[in-house]
């Protein structure tokens, strides 16, 4: 499996791949963060190991989730945004964290996951359902965790380096370097990443085959880190992240032409020091993160400039009595802001919190119990988020769960001020949230490992907002939402020598209704939220041969409605893809071939309405690491 060690901090990625695939009863050891390692275990979260990663290297988040987790992406078209869905949530309830960071942009309250390169990224963890309580208001349906690794800290100091070069279908090419160097007391690395792409594939429309044309992209990002070890427990790290996309918005097919583009651009810095003692950690970190989007439709004379500002700060103790008792407290600061272009203003939101965890372990690590509590200030909003969750291994072999939150979201900035349309009136969103689970893992033989894990969950939430409008769009507070469903993870893997055999199914059912309204006489009562399919699910299967990977990828995603009383809707979708990996050591040096094919059966669909998706399209790739 020479394919697995790869990546360019080589160590590294070799540790986090046996750090996914082993499961200890305490602990997860799936992140950096103990908030998801040890003060939640009766909380469903799902990991990415490193050799996905690497299938998935040269594309963006949004093509990972969608073909790998049982997780609505909403795109909405090529060069366009791509939002999270968790268990039914609105975009605005699902968070996306860069190392402990909330970087969803400000405005909004959302991220848009085709902005993020999987080539940046070195650990993904999926939180299912609300845990407001550890990661703050407004985690609602659930969170996307990214992180970057450093080179890890070596007395024999060594260097690695690598470059890639990426062609595919509709003009598509990428270049990507990576470097790293590492001593006993320094630790260094940069990722650059530039792609360009025409995306002017065909699509069908009312009989008529029709080219993409307006759709453009051009993008570049830099990484860069740096640590210093100051002794054995105190370690200071640096990260910056600057990133430009700019995207040629295509026309959707009720529109004759679009010369419309948009521009991003995305800084964030974060400055980080840690340190660990024998039976107590200290942590403390600041990062600002400026977000600019630049949107023209020259077709109507159109210029917006939203141009938003993040502070975060934070501060906490982890400190453990004995060996069964283990305390979190930390204390979060963030401050965002955005300029209004029309009315030349600045409109302000901030939230101060203190957060607390106490994590139980008894009955040989079998019991994990741990409650948290945060109280919150959201300007003049204040609200006490409590959390309860467990698990417990009845056997080696099979282990329950259970998870209790109360969810709370304050409306954005954008649904708050934007003009025209912002609603100054809006009430917050708030409920609770309970799930429960059990998983399965059988290693009878050491040839045949089998996981199953499963999950249902429950979610009430009142005052939810959507937007509503004809010309102009208006967000409202719609009563009460209810979202409940099951999802499911299958793996099935079988060792037979040189050959390794894999067979994953992921599924999931999902009822998101309206509930109550403010309306009277509302058509939306007891119907789906729109852009919440009931089903969902992923299969991959594949196999292993000495340098060999292949794996092939099935998607279903059922009927999305596309209005509130269910009287329009999209038709359900298939579409098959392909990775293939090939890698091999050269002298010392480490060459990977890759070959991707998407949607192979060349299905016709969208996503999202009127916005076409491509057909069959390839990706190949070739890193060269020395």
């Amino acid at each position: 499996m020479l394919f697995c060690f790869g990546d360019a901090y080589a160590q590294q990625s070799a540790d986090t791949l046996r750090e996914v695939k082993i499961r200890s009863r305490r602990k997860r050891h799936v992140s950096n963060d103990d908030r998801i390692n040890t003060f939640a275990p009766g909380q469903k979260v799902t990991s990415i190991d490193s050799l996905t990663l690497q299938q998935y290297q040269y594309q963006t988040m949004a093509n990972l989730l969608s073909q790998q987790v049982p997780v609505f992406v909403k795109s909405y078209g090529f060069n366009n945004l791509a939002t999270l869905n968790f268990r039914g949530s609105s975009a605005a309830q699902s968070q996306v964290y860069w190392n402990g960071v909330p970087i969803q942009n400000t405005a909004m309250g959302m991220a848009d996951v085709s902005l993020l390169p999987v080539a940046l990224i070195s650990k993904v963890n999926i939180v299912y359902g609300g845990s407001s309580a550890l990661w703050g208001s407004g985690n609602v349906g659930g969170a996307l965790l990214v992180e970057n690794d450093l080179p890890a800290f070596d007395t024999n100091g060594y260097s690695t380096h690598s470059i890639s070069a990426v062609a595919g279908s509709f003009g598509q090419y990428q270049l990507g370097l990576k470097s790293g160097i590492s001593t006993s007391k320094f630790a260094a690395s940069v990722s650059a990443f530039g792609q360009t792409a025409k995306n002017d594939f065909s699509y069908t429309h009312n009989g008529n085959q029709l080219r993409m044309n307006n759709a453009l992209l051009q993008s570049g990002s830099l990484l860069g880190q740096l640590g210093y070890r100051v002794d054995k427990q105190n370690t200071i790290k640096f990260t910056g992240w600057y990133q430009q996309y700019y995207r040629e918005i295509p026309r959707a097919l009720f529109e004759s032409y679009s010369v419309k583009n948009q521009r991003d651009e995305s800084l964030r810095l974060l400055a980080e020091w840690n340190r660990k003692g024998r039976n107590n950690a200290v942590h403390a970190k600041a990062a600002y993160l400026n977000d600019l989007m630049l949107y023209r439709d020259d077709a109507i004379t159109l210029r917006s400039d939203n141009t938003t500002s993040q502070l975060y700060a934070e501060v906490g103790l982890k400190y453990q009595y004995r060996s069964h008792h283990q305390f979190l407290l930390f204390a979060p600061v963030h401050l965002s802001w955005m300029k209004r272009e029309l009315t030349n203003d600045v409109k302000q939101q901030n939230r101060l919190a203190i957060a607390g965890a106490y994590a139980l372990s008894v009955f040989r690590d079998r019991l994990n119990v741990a409650a948290n509590l945060r109280a919150e200030r959201i300007n003049d909003l204040a609200v006490l988020l409590p959390g309860l969750n467990a698990s417990f291994a009845l056997t080696d072999w099979f282990a329950v769960r259970a998870n209790v939150q109360r969810s709370f979201r304050a409306p954005t900035l954008n649904e708050l001020y934007y003009q025209p349309g912002g609603n100054e009136r809006l009430k917050p969103e708030q409920g609770w949230s309970q799930d429960a689970g059990y998983s399965v893992r059988t290693n009878s033989d050491k040839r045949v490992v089998f996981q199953h894990d499963a999950s249902l969950f429950n979610r009430d939430i009142k005052d939810w907002i959507i937007w509503f409008g004809g010309a102009i769009w208006t967000p409202h507070n719609i009563a009460t939402v209810n979202s409940q469903g099951l999802e499911t993870e299958n793996k099935l893997s079988y060792n037979l020598g040189k050959w390794q055999f894999h067979l994953g199914v992921n599924t999931s059912y999902i009822l998101a209704v309206t509930e109550q309204s403010y309306v009277s006489n509302d058509n939306s009562i007891g119907m789906q939220i729109p852009y919440t399919p009931r089903y969902n699910g992923q299969l991959n299967a594949g196999f292993t041969y000495r340098s060999w990977y292949f794996n092939y990828n099935h998607t279903y995603t059922g009927y999305r409605f596309l209005t509130v009383d269910e009287s329009q809707y999209l038709l359900p979708y298939n579409t098959g893809n392909a990775q293939i990996l090939y890698g091999r050591l050269l002298k010392g040096h480490f060459l990977q071939l890759s070959l991707q094919v998407n949607n192979i059966w060349d299905q016709k669909y969208s996503v999202v309405n009127s916005r076409p998706m491509p057909g069959i399209n390839w990706l190949t790739g070739l890193r060269y690491t020395l």
